[in-house]
């Protein structure tokens, strides 16, 4: 996928008036003018372009449909401002991509809890856009339709490449459909785990389903050394090999629901095992499943943190007494 790619997508987008406004903020000037051609090669209409702090100014001057932020340091001021542009994305329905630094990444995610929006870290030029083509992929088929056919056809085809070199990039084929996805979805998809049941007989002799009880959670001293047998690999065979970050973060958070420490999202991003930015969309994933919840800090409103589901936590409790002294063994 080169820039003619784009440039023949973007023509063919103005042709049909398929016109997304994008508005974009970024104190670096040349990110500001990185991301604004990426923005106009993919098709979008520039909205308004501008420093952070802009989006403190008065007035109710509309967002972009699409809203490309980069915020690499969080003082006071743009943390208001990041906060500010989340409740108005939210409102407005706009996609949201934001890049941050590892530094950075803890508060802003803090800042950001309305709006679903797309996390970079510390980006590539690719990464900008790949997070353009997976907006494209989202597009109403209304908008698609205003295209020739022709032209319908290419745009489909660019948003499919985009997805496959992310998935290339991420080590993921998303060919084979494992046991946790849904059918015809992603690398990313996965089911919300069920509660367990028995049959048993109530007072009046009626048959009921009733929740049996959970098993307590493993011991994290057991669960670190499995963690540690895990990371032990990356000393021996390239660490893309064995990748596989939901079960390093359900490990890590197990670990943490019973030593009763919280884990910031930086931290459970190193335990991925991944870049940061795909340890994100693995969390934003897991979270729509119902598997990781974002919990607010009380003492501290602008810091979150990431925990199991209850769901989640059942489920491990049962996969730990189900391979009982063994489960050191399955690294």
């Amino acid at each position: 996928m080169g820039q003619s790619d784009f440039s023949y997508v973007a023509s063919a987008a103005n042709d049909a008036a398929l016109s997304i406004s994008v508005s974009i903020f970024a104190d670096r000037s040349h990110v500001r003018d990185t991301m604004r051609e990426d923005a106009e090669e993919a098709g979008f209409r520039l909205l308004e372009i501008g420093d952070v702090t802009a989006l403190l100014d008065g007035g109710a001057k509309p967002i972009g449909e699409v809203v490309l932020l980069d915020c690499p340091v969080l003082d006071a001021q743009s943390a208001a401002a990041l906060t500010r542009l989340d409740a108005r994305a939210a409102a407005a329905g706009a996609h949201l991509v934001v890049s941050t630094s590892v530094d950075a990444l803890d508060d802003v995610f803090g800042c950001l809890d309305q709006s679903n929006p797309q996390i970079l870290v510390d980006p590539a030029r690719a990464e900008r856009i790949i997070a353009l083509g997976r907006i494209l992929g989202q597009l109403p088929n209304l908008r698609l339709r205003e295209l020739s056919e022709d032209d319908r056809m290419t745009l489909l085809r660019l948003t499919q490449q985009v997805g496959e070199i992310a998935e290339r990039l991420e080590g993921f084929s998303g060919a084979v459909q494992g046991k946790g996805q849904r059918e015809g979805g992603g690398a990313f998809r996965f089911e919300s785990p069920t509660p367990s049941f028995n049959g048993a007989e109530t007072e009046d002799g009626s048959d009921r389903l009733v929740r049996s009880a959970r098993p307590p959670l493993p011991d994290p001293r057991l669960v670190r050394r499995i963690i540690r047998q895990r990371q032990l690999r990356a000393r021996f065979f390239e660490s893309e090999l064995f990748a596989d970050p939901a079960w390093d973060m359900l490990l890590d958070l197990t670990a943490a629901r019973v030593e009763h420490t919280r884990v910031s999202v930086t931290s459970l991003c190193i335990a991925s095992g991944v870049p940061p930015t795909t340890a994100l969309r693995w969390i934003t994933q897991m979270t729509e499943a119902g598997l990781l919840e974002r919990v607010e800090d009380e003492a501290d409103r602008r810091r979150a943190f990431i925990a199991l589901t209850d769901a989640a936590s059942d489920a491990m409790a049962r996969y730990f007494t189900e391979v009982g002294k063994e489960a050191v063994t399955l690294v």
